[in-house]
């Protein structure tokens, strides 16, 4: 068996602890054990899952890899402590808020000889599959991508931009490379709401 740890308890974490505590059968997750699930706040256990501290998970010998499902702006530090443990490390998209920490985080992981695998699980859904076979081979000629949610707080999920990159990422699966040509904010704090307009161009115009 691959000990496994979960660490945060938002809607994600809450989804990874499900999941392996009921593995599909004959599927690989009938080979992890779930060993525990790290969160700030205290919980005592969920699902018969038992919450243990962050030393504990980084320095378990039973514990193999870690499921990272915090809040964007954590996701750097928290690879590096379980790379540097020497685990495995599962992490929701996106792995890190700049190209340059990314790319130093797959070094890492080479160097340490452990897997970093980033998942954006969206790209996965059938509804999302379903898109897919009915973009392929058409041309795009001009589209919108419209989404809204409830405003984050940027200190831990980043810049606008950041809240919404797992979208983003639909573009570029579905139609290749995009250039930014335009970009705007407006904020009304009274409100409490906020809204990102993008425009892209993709290789062929």
């Amino acid at each position: 068996m691959f000990g496994t740890v979960v660490v945060g308890v938002g809607i994600a974490g809450l989804a990874r602890i499900r999941d392996l505590m009921n593995p599909m059968p004959s599927s690989p997750s009938e080979h992890l054990k779930l060993f525990g699930f790290v969160s700030r706040r205290s919980f005592g256990n969920i699902n018969e899952a038992k919450q243990i501290s962050l030393e504990d998970a980084l320095s378990s010998k039973e514990i193999h890899a870690a499921f990272i499902s915090t809040e964007n702006r954590s996701h750097e530090e928290t690879i590096r402590m379980f790379l540097e443990a020497g685990k495995h490390v599962l992490v929701e998209y996106p792995m890190a808020l700049s190209a340059k920490a990314a790319h130093e985080l797959w070094e890492m992981a080479e160097q340490k000889d452990k897997v970093l695998h980033v998942e954006h699980i969206e790209l996965l859904t059938e509804e999302y599959k379903q898109l897919k076979k009915e973009v392929a081979g058409k041309d795009l000629v001009k589209g919108t991508l419209h989404f809204t949610g409830h405003v984050l707080d940027e200190n831990k999920s980043g810049f606008p931009a950041f809240s919404g990159i797992a979208r983003l990422t639909w573009l570029i699966d579905l139609f290749g490379d995009l250039t930014v040509t335009s970009a705007t904010r407006e904020k009304q704090k009274d409100k409490n709401y906020s809204r990102m307009t993008v425009h892209f161009q993709t290789a062929n115009k």
